[in-house]
């Protein structure tokens, strides 16, 4: 018969005493690693790495902005310049304006002083017409002669303005347009030439069509000319 084996022998307290805290330190080690692995992982996801997607991506946000505010200051710098073109264009226009201005001046003039100028009596060279008022017009009329250059040409000028109003040709002299009884005439002087300007008012509802110029001198005949309201008057005015 055979015999049987001893029975094992029991863990003693103390042994299991020590087998206790070895599970526990075993249980935190675990614990750190883990909180380790999962700080690394997090700080992987955030940190500034370069092959790190995020940070391309915040990288590529920085440098679209950056681009939009190139892009916004150059075309507010392309404004400006198209600004300042379009205003160098227009000063230039004015200029051309005034040039030929001038230059017709010139000619103007030439053709009273100049050595071969051809003698003329008294007359109106030119007429303008600026409106002030839905009524009320600035007169500009240039008088020139060249026939007497010894004496200067002295005498008065007045308008008369012909049109229609209410269906009826209408003729306003020159006391109904400067709305006085007796108005004073405008009075010149000249050897050979001159601007005289002043104001007039038309009545409510008067459609001019003609203005006529009439110069008295002092000696010599009165001197008359025509003129369409058209043709001197700007033709964005009313009535032109």
């Amino acid at each position: 018969m055979t015999d049987a084996p001893p029975p094992a022998a029991k863990p003693s307290t103390a042994s299991r005493r020590l087998r206790g805290p070895r599970i526990v330190m075993t249980l935190a080690v675990v614990v750190v690693v883990a909180l380790l692995f999962g700080i690394w992982g997090t700080w992987q996801a955030f940190s500034p790495s370069s092959d790190n997607p995020q940070r391309e991506l915040a990288a590529q946000q920085v440098e679209l902005e950056a681009l939009q505010q190139q892009v916004s200051t150059l075309t507010r710098s392309d404004q400006i310049s198209r600004d300042a073109n379009r205003e160098l264009q227009g000063t230039l226009a004015e200029r051309d304006e005034e040039i030929a201005a001038l230059r017709a001046d010139v000619a103007f003039y030439e053709r009273f002083v100049g050595a071969t100028a051809q003698r003329k009596g008294l007359t109106v060279h030119e007429l303008r017409m600026q409106p002030r008022t839905d009524q009320g017009w600035h007169y500009t009329a240039t008088l020139t002669q060249s026939l007497s250059r010894e004496a200067a040409s002295v005498g008065t000028m007045r308008l008369s303005v012909e049109g229609t109003r209410d269906g009826r040709l209408e003729t306003l002299d020159w006391d109904q347009l400067r709305q006085r009884d007796d108005a004073d005439r405008v009075a010149y002087s000249f050897k050979y030439f001159q601007q005289v300007e002043g104001d007039i008012v038309l009545p409510p509802g008067f459609q001019p069509l003609r203005v006529v110029v009439r110069l008295e001198p002092e000696r010599g005949s009165a001197v008359e000319r025509p003129f369409s309201w058209a043709d001197v008057t700007p033709r964005s005015a009313p009535g032109a």
